[in-house]
């Protein structure tokens, strides 16, 4: 399948401003205003979220999995709107992952080669939610990119997709956060525990916390999973300090650094 321009939109609503994309895609983004639009600010970091989706499927999405991470979105163009952050949800071209063709992983190049054109030389957090969180640690190689957050990725065990195991040399230099609830049917987090484990030994700036008893939307314990995405995108793209339990993740060796469990109320008494 050729690659083509795929439509993005910012988490928040506002004027859409259409520009030309790639393939003769009619419009190759979609920009919704941003936390800068009103107050005049230059925008000075992005997040680019991105979605979940299937194994395989060359259909386009349906629009479910982008509304999905919309309240993440706005949770953290709010919680950055006093240093210029905006997000923007990534719309792929195809539902699916599609093996070696990794769909996803290309629409996030091809949206980060955008923020660059769009906004200049800005840090990147990737944020990715199922598949999307594959799509971001592996589009994580871009020079845009500061910070990936991997929330309950989909991850391929031994004899799936390519029998290859996932790359991690594109992450070192970057803050990576890998999030996963203990409970998760649809994605195993034993699997993303060992790609944390893989990922900790070439870039020591990785860390993973687990949500213990949550299943894959992690919808039990979504308040604080929404406190810790606020807090490591801001503390990663910004001069903002981490709160003291993702300082000490980073800090702490495996496995204790990989398996951080996300404490009851998290967030309550952080600034956002």
């Amino acid at each position: 399948m050729a690659q083509q321009a795929l439509p993005v939109r910012e988490a928040r609503l506002g004027k859409p401003l259409g520009t030309a994309g790639k393939e003769g895609a009619r419009e190759a983004l979609r920009w919704r205003g941003g936390g800068a639009r009103s107050t005049g600010r230059e925008v000075s970091g992005v997040a680019l979220l991105l979605p979940g989706g299937v194994p395989t499927g060359v259909r386009r999405p349906s629009p479910v999995a982008a509304l999905a991470v919309r309240p993440l979105a706005v949770r953290l163009a709010k919680a950055g709107r006093p240093e210029g952050l905006t997000a923007h949800v990534v719309r792929y071209r195809c539902s699916g992952w599609n093996g070696p063709d990794a769909h996803p992983a290309r629409d996030a190049a091809w949206a980060l080669d955008e923020v660059v054109r769009r906004y200049g030389d800005v840090p990147v957090c990737l944020v990715g939610t199922g598949m999307g969180a594959r799509a971001a640690l592996h589009a994580a190689g871009h020079p845009a990119v500061n910070s990936v957050l991997a929330l309950a990725p989909w991850l391929p065990g031994p004899g799936e997709d390519d029998e290859r195991p996932d790359p991690v040399k594109q992450l070192i230099g970057r803050q990576v956060l890998l999030v996963h609830g203990t409970n998760d049917e649809r994605t195993d987090p034993d699997l993303s525990y060992r790609y944390a484990e893989r990922a900790k030994k070439v870039n020591r700036d990785t860390c993973r916390f687990e949500v213990h008893s949550d299943g894959h939307s992690l919808h039990q314990h979504r308040t604080e999973v929404l406190s810790l995405a606020a807090d490591f995108t801001l503390g990663s793209l910004f001069t903002r300090d981490y709160s003291r339990p993702v300082k000490d993740a980073l800090a702490a060796p495996p496995p204790l650094g990989l398996r951080m469990p996300l404490a009851a109320g998290f967030g309550a008494s952080l600034r956002h």
